[in-house]
């Protein structure tokens, strides 16, 4: 009896849910939601290109310096870099001397006066990590049009598309007025209430197409590299891409080079267990 009345009211739980369920379908093949402009003139990423791409992708590390020159200059007055120390950076091929300098250059670093116990700063010393450009985020959004800036440690690991969405979302801004999708359609015929608000900036690349940085890299020569290489906008947001690729992954050559050997080991245990098999039952009729 019991079972029963448990099997009825299973029974009708599971008709509710399918009714629901097949209104839902109906509902949305007889009148589907309206599309949204970001579904409709959102562009997904464009490849960077970057020879750390790929199973088998090594870092160039002149391209990695001449990223970290762009993150100095540019990027560095918004976005902090956490959970890199000044040490890391003989990783993308500084010396030890060069790295001591790099790290003094950076002059509030965090610190207590010992004399008077009260908040100070100091120069940094290679085993800090980068300091943070806003003593918190109160200060970063009113310096930001109400948006804190991301930490870049791990930009190139949190966001979908990785160095091609870093490298598209800096070259990305454009006219809002003459932007066009794929089909060809305009924004603001399609949408003429989605005007990008004061303050914020029409970028097809970002989730919402209007962010509150303004292009970083707007000229060619922004950035004067040390090696002499010419400095495009698109060299500029290649480069930094490359960095901060290297920033999140700095271990990246040797888990490919670890990973090709896995690979080979597998391969050769595969062969030898195969002919191990063979061995043993060679003899034993199937």
């Amino acid at each position: 009896m019991v079972r029963g009345i448990a099997f009825l009211v299973g029974a009708a739980f599971a008709a509710v849910l399918a009714w629901a369920l097949l209104w839902t379908v109906q509902g949305w093949i007889t009148d589907p939601p309206a599309p949204t402009a970001e579904e409709e003139f959102h562009l997904h990423p464009r490849p960077a290109n970057l020879r750390s791409d790929g199973i088998a992708g090594k870092f160039d590390k002149q391209q990695l310096q001449r990223g970290f020159q762009v993150y100095k200059e540019v990027c560095a007055a918004c976005h902090s870099l956490r959970f890199v120390a000044f040490r890391d950076l003989e990783g993308i091929g500084y010396n030890e001397g060069q790295v001591k300098a790099i790290a003094a250059g950076y002059d509030t670093v965090p610190t207590i006066n010992p004399d008077t116990g009260e908040p100070a700063t100091r120069k940094g010393v290679p085993a800090d990590r980068f300091p943070m450009p806003f003593a918190n985020d109160i200060a970063a959004r009113a310096a930001n049009n109400n948006a804190v800036p991301p930490d870049l440690s791990y930009i190139t690991r949190s966001r979908h598309g990785g160095a091609d969405y870093v490298y598209s979302l800096i070259t990305g801004y454009r006219d809002q007025a003459s932007f066009k999708n794929e089909k060809g359609e305009s924004l603001l015929k399609a949408f003429p209430d989605i005007a990008t608000p004061k303050g914020l900036y029409f970028n097809p690349y970002f989730a919402n197409l209007n962010i509150a940085m303004p292009p970083p890299l707007k000229s060619e020569g922004q950035v004067q590299y040390a090696d002499g290489t010419k400095p495009t906008v698109d060299s500029m947001a290649r480069d930094v891409s490359a960095f901060l690729v290297w920033a999140a992954d700095p271990s990246l050559e040797k888990r490919h080079q670890y990973g090709f050997f896995a690979v080979i080991f597998l391969l050769i245990s595969s062969v030898l267990a195969y002919g191990a098999y063979r061995n043993v039952w060679r003899d034993v009729k199937h």
